[in-house]
C-alpha cells in the first residue's frame, strides 16, 4: 500500500472531522419538510391492529432495511469453534472473574477468529451482560496487563500504514473510560467486549478481509456491508453465550457507541434474543431520523464510509426523502424488547432530536405491543431521563460514551431485570 494512501486512510477513521469533510445544516429552520413512513401501515395500504397484522409488517420493514440499507447476510455455511484461551478468576483484585474466548470461523481455506473478553460477578450465574464491540482492541478497554490483544488489531494497523497508533504497550487501558468494568460488575451485570476490527476492519477494502469472503459467492447492490458484519459477530457471540453454563443468555444488553451503536440496533432488530438494546449517540443510519437532513446525512456518510451499508442506500444520498424507511421503523423492529437511546449536547453531527424523534414515532409499536407510550414529545431537559421500555436521555458534552450514561442503562436494566442492587 502506498505511503499517501496509508496516511489518507489513518486522516479518514481515526482523526475524521466532519466539519472538513462537509458543510452540515446545524439550522432547524434549514430543515425541508418531510414525511416519515408509518410503521403501522402495511403495503397494501391498510392498517396494522394486531400482532399478526404486525409481525406482517414488521417482516416487510425488515425486509426493506436489509435491501436498500444494510444490505442481505449470506446464509453461513462454515463451521465456528470456540476456545477458551485465558481464565482468571480473581481478576480485578478479586472483584471479578475473567476469560477470553475465541471463536474461530472456517468455511472452507478461509478463516476469521475474534476474541472475546468477558468479566462476570465472581458468584453469579444469573447476571444480566452487556456485550459490545469496542472500537481498538480489547486490551485498551481495561488497565489489566494480561488481557490478550487481538491478532487482527495489530493486523489492521499494519494494513494501514500504521505503526504506532497506541502509545503505552498498544493502548492498554486507554479506552477504559468507556468500558467502566469495575463499576459495572459492582452493580450486579457482566460485561463482554470484542474488538470490531476482528469481524471486519474499518476500511473500504472491497470486502476482501474480515468475515465476508467467508459467505460472500457473489456482491451485488443488496450485498451487505461492515455493519451488517458487525451485527452478524454479535450474534454468533450470543450463539456462544447460549452454550457456556456461566452466563444467562436470556439477560443479554446488546450495547454501542457510535458506529456500534448503529450496530447494536441493527443487531437488535436482526436478532429477537438480544433482551434490551442500547444505542449511543448512534446519529445518521442509527436511531436519528434520515429525513431531517440536519448534521451527519446519508451522503455524507456514503462518502465517508462507504463500506458500511449496501450501495442500494448510496441511491439516497442527497436523496433522503425517497428513502422507503426510516430510523423510528429501525426502533420499531426491536419491539416490544426495551431499547435505549442517548445523545450528546454538543454532538450536532448525530443529531440529538433525530434521536429523540425516532423515539416519539416508534412509540405507536410500542403501544400495540402492550408497552406504555414513550414518556415525552419534546426534548427533555438535560441529564433528565425519559424511562420507560422505550427510553432516551441526553446529557451535556460531546459524542462519547461516559459513566453518566453507563450508569443510566444500568438504573434502566437494574429495574427491568429487577436488580436489588440498583
Amino acid at each position: 500500500m502506498k505511503p499517501t494512501i496509508c496516511i489518507l486512510l489513518f486522516l479518514l477513521i481515526y482523526n475524521y472531522s466532519p466539519a472538513q469533510q462537509f458543510i452540515a445544516n446545524y439550522d432547524e429552520a434549514k430543515i425541508p419538510a418531510y414525511t416519515l413512513p408509518d410503521p403501522l401501515m402495511l403495503n397494501d395500504g391498510s392498517k396494522v391492529t394486531s400482532l399478526k397484522d404486525w409481525e406482517k409488517r414488521r417482516m416487510e420493514i425488515y425486509r426493506l432495511f436489509g435491501k436498500e440499507v444494510f444490505g442481505a447476510i449470506p446464509e453461513w455455511k462454515g463451521s465456528v469453534k470456540s476456545t477458551v484461551v485465558s481464565s482468571k478468576p480473581n481478576a480485578l483484585q478479586g472483584l471479578a472473574k475473567r476469560k477470553e474466548v475465541v471463536l474461530e470461523f472456517v468455511h472452507g481455506n478461509q478463516k476469521c477468529a475474534l476474541t472475546i473478553l468477558i468479566y462476570l460477578p465472581p458468584n453469579s450465574k444469573n447476571a444480566p451482560v452487556f456485550l459490545g464491540y469496542n472500537f481498538d482492541g480489547n486490551q485498551t478497554t481495561t488497565t489489566e496487563p494480561d488481557v490478550l490483544i487481538p491478532d487482527s488489531w495489530v493486523n489492521n494497523n499494519k494494513e494501514l500504514g500504521i505503526s504506532d497508533h497506541h502509545a503505552n504497550a498498544n493502548g492498554r487501558g486507554s479506552a477504559a473510560s468507556r468500558w467502566p468494568v469495575k463499576e459495572i460488575i459492582s452493580r450486579g451485570f457482566g460485561v463482554a467486549t470484542v474488538y470490531y476490527g476482528d469481524v471486519d476492519p474499518d476500511f473500504d477494502d472491497g470486502f476482501k478481509n474480515g468475515i465476508h469472503p467467508l459467505l460472500d459467492t457473489k456482491r451485488d447492490s443488496t450485498s451487505w456491508g461492515s455493519i451488517a458484519a458487525w451485527s452478524w459477530g454479535l450474534s454468533r457471540i450470543m450463539d456462544y453465550f447460549e452454550k457456556d453454563n456461566e452466563l444467562n443468555s436470556r439477560k443479554v444488553i446488546v450495547i454501542g457507541h457510535s458506529r456500534l451503536g448503529k450496530t447494536s440496533l441493527w443487531a437488535g432488530a436482526s436478532d429477537k434474543r438480544f433482551a434490551m438494546v442500547v444505542a449511543n449517540n448512534s446519529g445518521c443510519g442509527g436511531a436519528a431520523l434520515s429525513k431531517r437532513i440536519y448534521g451527519e446525512t446519508v451522503g455524507s456518510m456514503n462518502k465517508a464510509f462507504p463500506h458500511w451499508f449496501c450501495d442500494n442506500f448510496k441511491k439516497y444520498s442527497t436523496k433522503e426523502e425517497l428513502l422507503p424507511v426510516d430510523q423510528h421503523e429501525l426502533l420499531s423492529l426491536i419491539a416490544p424488547r426495551p431499547v435505549y437511546v442517548a445523545s450528546a449536547f454538543e454532538d450536532k453531527w448525530a443529531d440529538p432530536k433525530g434521536e429523540f424523534l425516532a423515539c416519539v414515532f416508534a412509540s405507536p409499536v410500542y403501544e400495540l405491543l402492550g408497552a406504555k407510550k414513550f414518556g415525552a414529545t419534546e426534548m427533555p431537559p438535560l441529564n433528565r431521563p425519559v424511562i420507560g421500555t422505550i427510553s432516551y436521555h441526553i446529557r451535556p458534552g460531546k459524542h462519547d460514551i461516559t459513566l453518566y450514561d453507563w450508569n443510566c442503562y444500568m438504573d434502566f436494566a437494574s429495574d427491568y431485570f429487577k436488580l436489588k442492587n440498583r
